[in-house]
């Protein structure tokens, strides 16, 4: 059978890109910043969380094809089987910040893989209580 993917919760405050990317990938959080930190990526910097190039990079490392553009959200219908989202968009001094969690729908229905520490559970079905802006596709290759 087909494995299950499983939530990876972040071990950084700012890791929410690098964890969204070892769930996808099926790795430990810890192996995923291992990878990125070999790509000049690190959770502290700013640009983790407000450009999408380093999660980019990232999944491209894991085999992964993320699509080359975001498509704004229109309904959780409307979403491929894989995508990554950005929920929680705002700026900050001009900044644009958001949190990135992980959208898979497959056998066991559609669901939201959220990487947040402070969350009881890590899979979530509260679709109605995140405000996605936008999805990135993403794509195993084959």
């Amino acid at each position: 059978g087909e494995s299950v993917m499983k939530p990876v919760v972040q071990l950084e405050r700012t890791g929410c890109g690098i964890a969204a990317v070892a769930t996808v990938a099926g790795v430990s959080y810890r192996q995923a910043r291992r990878a990125a930190n070999q790509l000049g990526i690190f959770a502290a910097d700013r640009r983790l969380w407000s450009e999408t190039a380093y999660v980019r990079r990232l999944l491209r490392e894991y085999c992964l094809r993320p699509e080359s553009t975001e498509q704004p959200f229109r309904s959780w219908n409307n979403l491929p089987n894989l995508a990554l989202l950005a929920i929680k968009w705002h700026r900050e001094n001009g900044r644009l910040f958001w949190h990135w969690v992980v959208f898979v729908r497959d056998g066991k229905g559609e669901r939201v893989l959220d990487s947040n520490r402070a969350l009881k559970s890590h899979v979530r079905r509260d679709f109605g209580r995140m405000r996605v802006k936008w999805y990135m596709a993403v794509s195993k290759k084959r």
